[in-house]
């Protein structure tokens, strides 16, 4: 017998816009002072666990000990070296964070170790290190250190030659950190009241952290500020990016105390990323270019009027990203869906080569590539069947040497699994891709299957590997990623066709890949599941109303499925900066389209899925209570008895756990959820 879950009071608050009323019986969960608030969501969270508990029994539980089997506990990394050091980071046995060292010269040469995670974040529930950076000296690291979940930063400087912390504390930063040519200088971002990095600073060591001077302030709303270096250590660059929109300034590293210049002024829908290669700039943009061109420009007159083209546009061919190396240009593209690199030697007398890969799907990037004088490329490959796997690649021969491979712990066989990309035919006739992945010996016929899925903000989820996910396969389910519209697999105009007034493309692509998997026999709909996260999430809850007879359990983890309300508020952080993402719903075109698919807005008595929902209590990007007020709402509201469960991590914020075994707990949640809900065997085939 279940435990019977908790119900939330009801405190209704009507809004009537463009004659629209709508009522909101929860916004009191808004309210973290509410006491009867934290008490509403414990209840939830012990239903949560009482459920699990009596039906998967302690399906968790060995779940979770599964997946920590499979973790080499006692690990390293591949080391990278730039400036006489040998960078590395590893982990030991039973210990959850990560410990940053480095060795002179030789891998041979005694350890040092910079910094470690576990002391940093002893005593806390939470711990992030999200960038750190190492003077171009060697002696000194800044790092930023987030405890609470709230992506809100503190930076220290470290003296690596006695251990101890530089000048006072940063409080209220981002994650950029940037040190000028002479190592007296560090580059920083704040946040302003709405977690928006706005502020550039500067300063100096040995001085009060209170005169550190601000270099750039960027007063529009819906522009984030990012610094970084580039790779030739030449230029601090202080970018600045909406959603559709970009500008870059630059400082000279060995000049930190001048005032940044405008590289090329902000121009409405134009956007563009820098980067330093000798005499000029390389710059990556759409201006004129909807899936981008790669332009060069001089470096005193890099304004518009000076680029010229190095890659052209391309209806096909996306282009993502650019390495600049001293021989060598590298440039990252996408086509039919799937990423590859070009290498264009800087002699013109030698032809270009492509880096190809033989998986009909994966996932491929550049890696850690700090050096500007270097013949070899480092890149990070992956596909649903093979482990993350570090290769370096030598830019003039083409030959690649694997540095290191994710180790499986009891063994890893790719043939042991068949990956493949099929495709969907949308209700305009679009092909939408899917990649699946699932054991070579899986049983014939309608398996179970996950169908998960994103569509938003041009983010392609790309087919890579992960061992968390074993649990399921070895178990005889099917996991499926639906490419929808929303994202850039296909390109950019792929992104345009599901955001603002063609959203609801990306609902019905995703629903179009459940019916394809279900007429072509891989599934069927009792043995369906679907699972997106935040923005995905929002997908999950849309799709959730539209279709809930098309599967059997959904999981939607930090989902943003109060949209309508949370757009409405432009106090709130990230929502003026949404605006070009989603639209601006003071505006009766926009709040037309967020309203007809908002799913907070829109659950109806229906029977519905079995639904299992993640929040956390700090997220800055989608607050705890658009899941809880979801939640509340489907429960008054649907006419099943199907589970509805939300767990609520009060300590942690977007991305949940932040230790590496607290975290596969979390994700034993889903996985006992699906486990139990899609009939899976408890134990591995």
């Amino acid at each position: 017998m279940r435990p019977p879950p908790p119900i939330a009071k009801v405190l209704p608050v009507t809004r009537t816009l463009f004659g629209d009323t709508c009522t909101d019986d929860y916004a009191w969960m808004r309210n973290r002072d509410d006491p009867e608030l934290l008490a509403y969501l414990q209840a939830e969270n012990r239903h949560t666990k009482a459920v699990l508990a009596t039906d998967a029994g302690d399906l968790r539980t060995a779940l979770a000990s599964e997946m920590r089997g499979r973790v080499k506990e006692d690990d390293c990394s591949a080391p990278v070296y730039e400036h006489g050091y040998y960078y590395y980071s590893r982990t030991e046995t039973d210990l959850q964070y990560a410990i940053h060292c480095r060795r002179q010269g030789s891998m041979r040469a005694p350890e040092e170790i910079l910094l470690d995670e576990n002391q940093l974040a002893d005593g806390h529930d939470y711990f992030d290190l999200p960038s750190f950076a190492i003077s171009p000296d060697q002696r000194r690291m800044a790092f930023a250190v987030d405890r609470a979940g709230d992506e809100i930063h503190t930076v220290f400087i470290k003296d690596l030659g006695n251990g101890a912390l530089v000048d006072a504390p940063l409080d209220g930063c981002g994650t950029s950190l940037v040190w000028s040519s002479d190592s007296r200088h560090l580059f920083y971002d704040t946040l302003d009241e709405a977690h928006r990095p706005f502020r550039a600073h500067r300063h100096v060591l040995g001085t009060p952290t209170s005169s550190d001077a601000v270099v750039y302030e960027e007063h529009d709303e819906a522009f984030y500020l990012t610094i970084h270096g580039t790779r030739s250590e030449a230029f601090i660059v202080i970018g600045l990016n909406s959603q559709v929109t970009s500008e870059c300034h630059v400082i000279r590293s060995d000049a930190p105390l001048d005032m940044p210049r405008v590289l090329a002024g902000r121009r409405s829908g134009i956007e563009y990323a820098v980067e330093h290669d000798g005499d000029r700039f390389l710059i990556l943009t759409n201006d004129r270019a909807t899936n981008f061109r790669l332009v060069q420009a001089p470096i005193d007159t890099p304004r518009h009027t000076s680029w010229r083209d190095l890659v052209a546009h391309r209806e096909d061919v996306l282009l993502v990203d650019v390495d600049a190396f001293k021989d060598h240009i590298v440039v990252w593209e996408k086509s039919c869906g799937l990423t590859r690199a070009v290498v264009m030697p800087k002699d013109t007398t030698k032809p270009s080569s492509r880096i190809d890969f033989a998986d009909p799907t994966y996932a491929v990037g550049s890696g850690e590539n700090p050096c500007y004088d270097t013949g070899t490329l480092r890149f990070v490959y992956a596909s649903p069947t093979t482990p993350t796997t570090i290769y370096d690649y030598d830019l003039d021969t083409g030959r690649r040497e694997m540095k290191k491979r994710a180790e499986v712990v009891g063994g890893h066989d790719p043939a042991d699994y068949i990956c493949e990309r099929i495709h969907a035919t949308a209700e305009d006739g679009t092909q939408i891709p899917i990649s699946l992945v699932r054991r070579a010996n899986a049983s014939p016929g309608p398996r179970p299957l996950v169908l998960y899925g994103y569509g938003a903000y041009g983010h392609a989820v790309e087919a890579g590997f992960s061992s968390p996910r074993l649990s399921l396969l070895d178990r005889g389910a099917t996991w499926a990623i639906a490419h929808v519209r929303g994202g850039d697999e296909l390109g950019r105009t792929w992104y345009n066709n599901g955001k603002l007034e063609h959203k609801e493309n990306t609902f019905s692509d995703f629903i179009a890949c459940a019916e394809h998997l279900i007429e072509q026999g891989y599934t069927s709909a009792d043995r369906l599941a679907a699972q997106g996260g935040s923005a995905g999430g929002l997908l999950i809850g849309a799709v959730a109303n539209r279709r809930p007879d098309l599967f059997h359990a959904m999981i939607a983890n930090v989902p943003f499925v109060d949209c309508l309300n949370t757009m409405l508020d432009a106090s709130l952080p990230l929502t003026i900066p949404e605006y070009e993402e989603w639209g601006n719903p003071a505006e009766q075109a926009a709040y037309n389209v967020i309203r007809s698919y908002s799913p907070y807005d829109n659950v109806t008595p229906t029977d519905y899925p079995h639904l299992l929902v993640t929040a956390g209590l700090a997220d800055p990007r989608v607050g705890y209570w658009e899941p809880a007020k979801w939640v509340a709402r489907l429960r008054s509201e649907k006419t099943d008895d199907h589970w509805l469960l939300l767990h609520t991590n009060l300590g942690a914020g977007h991305a949940g756990a932040s230790g590496r075994f607290d975290y596969l707990h979390e994700v034993a949640i889903d996985w006992a959820f699906l486990v139990d809900r899609l009939g899976l065997p408890h134990s591995c085939v």
